[in-house]
């Protein structure tokens, strides 16, 4: 009856989605435009959805629930602050991307620097994506399917041999899905599961404490307090293994801005937009979104813990053990269902982004040069067959890394998250920074942050990044003031593609997203809960 479920539920979405993508048949799909970016069709609601839908896939709901298992709220860090990058997004850099018409983060690299060091980006974030991203989402999505469906049980294998066949099977529908609409049709479907995943993942931490409070809500969030309060606490102590309460101020910001404002993933689908207007509101919808996020991202983890206590096998395992405890089973399929459309728009909106950057800064430039738009689309699509393969056959590894999958995603980003940032402000707001000095940066950045694996590996990674980001800019600056432009670097003006005029409520709706955060903050303190 589960099975059968997630299977109507799927259709009936898909159905809404075919519908509503047939009336918009003005993108086409076999052009790189309508493929890659949606014909720049997207309004802010749409755009809203499917960056929520893109970000919020099981790699969250699963590694920041196992991660609040082991710490308590201070793992809301990621969800929260990232308004502030969101806010940063509306005001600052989209403006800015949209104005010079770019389609891709490494195509505003190779305007303000040169060919060499955008193609260094793309590879970075190609290999990051197909490394860890991808094989994480699979992973996580296939360990909840696991553990609702007891696939391994039903098979007759090993639970390790489970998640392999069922992340093969999330990445075939995957990969169908993408080859079919491109990115239009994803936004489509993007919106709808995300208004379920909404509701069902607020619906967890409800049923939770009502359960763990013998039928009493309220008295679920008094056993929750009574029996847990140091994990209400939002502010991580400075020595924490998940979220230390400096680098809120540092390594957590400069990362939140590194994902929110200069990762391909999440910025191609705000240049989707039919406006800067609606990819405004749409970035600010998402900020909005973030803050509550932690309601169902974090706090089912602490639930988790009150109930199993550390009985547990791994921290990964806390979301789905709470799932499958509180759940009537009638209700599996339908959470069921909604779980897999995050994990297909993760994984379509990733797949999506790593094929952009490959046809266009490598395919097109250099393997086939004279390559007409449609053959870019299809070049696209097959690349996107071979990047969800190789994502398949990773997955499964996932499970050996010991620090949890969030840490995997952010620790892999390090690689490359900081230098990138730096060469995207400094792009902005100096004339005379070079390649030449964007060059030594991604050199200088790489080496030491492999040392400090090893140096410094009892620091927290975000001390790192944080110190990192702030060595990676004066590295940058001081190249260029040694060896500057012969003369100031000026954009181009009048190559943006869509409308340039703003929301004009953007910046009072910006304010209340920043005064909402630190009243999510205040709220998990010992001023409010934690006491």
């Amino acid at each position: 009856m589960s099975v059968l479920s997630v299977f109507l539920f799927i259709l009936i979405v898909g159905s809404i989605c075919l519908f509503a993508f047939k009336k918009s048949r003005a993108v086409d799909n076999n052009s790189a435009e309508g493929y890659f970016l949606g014909g720049r069709s997207l309004t802010g609601v749409t755009i809203a959805g499917t960056i929520i839908m893109t970000n919020l896939s099981t790699e969250q709901i699963v590694g920041q629930n196992g991660q609040s298992y082991m710490g308590g709220m201070e793992v809301m860090a990621w969800e929260v602050t990232s308004a502030i990058a969101c806010v940063c997004l509306a005001l600052i850099f989209l403006p800015k991307y949209l104005k010079y018409g770019v389609n891709t983060v490494s195509d505003f690299i190779e305007i303000r620097y040169d060919t060499t060091t955008k193609r260094v980006v793309s590879a970075l974030f190609i290999f990051t994506y197909m490394t860890s991203f991808l094989p994480v989402v699979l992973y996580s999505g296939a360990l909840v399917f696991n553990k609702i469906f007891q696939v391994d049980r039903a098979l007759g294998v090993e639970p390790l041999t489970a998640v392999g066949v069922i992340a093969g099977g999330i990445g075939i529908a995957g990969l169908l899905y993408l080859l079919i609409g491109g990115l239009s049709l994803s936004a489509f479907s993007d919106t709808i599961y995300g208004a379920g995943l909404l509701i069902g993942g607020l619906s967890i931490p409800i049923l939770g404490l009502t359960v763990l409070g013998d039928g009493s809500f309220f008295s679920g969030i008094e056993t929750v307090r009574t029996e847990t309060p140091h994990m209400l606490n939002a502010i991580g102590p400075a020595d924490s293994n998940i979220v230390p309460w400096p680098t809120l101020f540092m390594g957590m910001l400069f990362n939140n801005l590194f994902f929110w404002c200069t990762n391909q993933m999440i910025v191609q689908k705000t240049l989707a937009g039919k406006s800067l207007k609606e990819g405004q509101k749409g970035a600010l919808y998402v900020g909005f979104f973030k803050i509550f996020g932690a309601l169902f991202l974090v706090f089912p983890g602490i639930i988790s813990y009150n109930m199993f206590g550390d009985t547990l096998p791994t921290p990964d395992n806390a979301y789905p053990s709470l799932v499958t405890a509180i759940l009537p089973e009638w209700a599996y399929g339908i959470f069921a269902a909604v779980i897999f459309g995050a994990i297909l728009s993760s994984f379509v909106g990733a797949l999506n982004a790593t094929a952009t950057l490959f046809t266009l800064d490598f395919y097109k430039p250099i393997i086939k040069k004279d390559a007409s738009d449609r053959q870019v689309a299809r070049a696209g699509k097959l690349v996107t067959i071979a990047v969800g393969v190789i994502s398949v056959v990773i997955a499964p590894f996932i499970s050996f890394a010991s620090d949890g999958l969030y840490a995997v995603v952010q620790e892999f980003n390090g690689v490359y998250s900081m230098p990138l940032l730096a060469l995207v402000i400094l792009g902005f707001y100096s004339k005379y920074v070079t390649a030449f000095a964007a060059k030594i940066t991604f050199v200088f950045h790489i080496i030491i942050y492999g040392l400090s694996k090893i140096v410094l590996a009892d620091i927290h990674y975000l001390y790192v990044l944080g110190f990192l980001f702030l060595a990676d800019v004066f590295v940058m600056w001081l190249i260029g003031r040694l060896k500057p432009l012969d003369k100031p670097f000026v954009f181009k003006e009048g190559t943006n593609k869509v409308d340039l005029t703003p929301w004009k409520h953007r910046k009072w709706v910006s304010a209340v997203v920043i005064i909402v955060m630190v009243g999510m903050y205040i709220l998990f303190s010992p001023l409010v809960l934690a006491s």
